[in-house]
């Protein structure tokens, strides 16, 4: 059982950033067979999915189907003027699981891990935890 903190630093306001090599490389180190591996974003503003990463032009398309579905509007009230970010995040959520099995990220053939920041440039953080079966 093991706690990694992966620092993410954001060039944009809005990008996803493939962290899976990150994550592979941390099973490799721990030689872990099987178990879980749970990801987690500790911010309010920044979120963690699983999705293709095989084709950009998802990560585009992504991007701008939560911007179609959540639009900056004049009657929000927070005064940091970025509630899209914050209805982004709790959308998408701040933490993914995903099993371990032969000491190998048990994703799809086109699945990735994505860090998705919404209100950057930023320094972030994503914890990573490892559990063994």
């Amino acid at each position: 059982m093991s706690l990694h903190e992966l620092h993410i630093s954001t060039s944009s306001k809005e990008e996803l950033i493939d962290i899976t090599s990150q994550i592979s490389e941390l099973l490799k180190k721990e030689k872990l067979k099987d178990g879980i591996c749970i990801i987690h974003v500790p911010h309010t503003t920044a979120a963690v999915t699983i999705n293709e990463n095989a084709d950009p032009d998802v990560q585009h398309d992504l991007l701008l189907g939560l911007d179609k579905a959540f639009p900056d509007r004049n009657e929000f009230r927070h005064s940091e003027g970025n509630s899209s970010a914050h209805l982004k995040s709790s959308c998408i959520g701040c933490s993914q699981t995903v099993l371990i099995s032969d000491g190998k990220l048990l994703l799809g053939t086109w699945q990735g891990i994505y860090f998705c920041e919404f209100d950057g440039p930023r320094q972030r953080k994503c914890y990573v935890k490892i559990l063994e079966k």
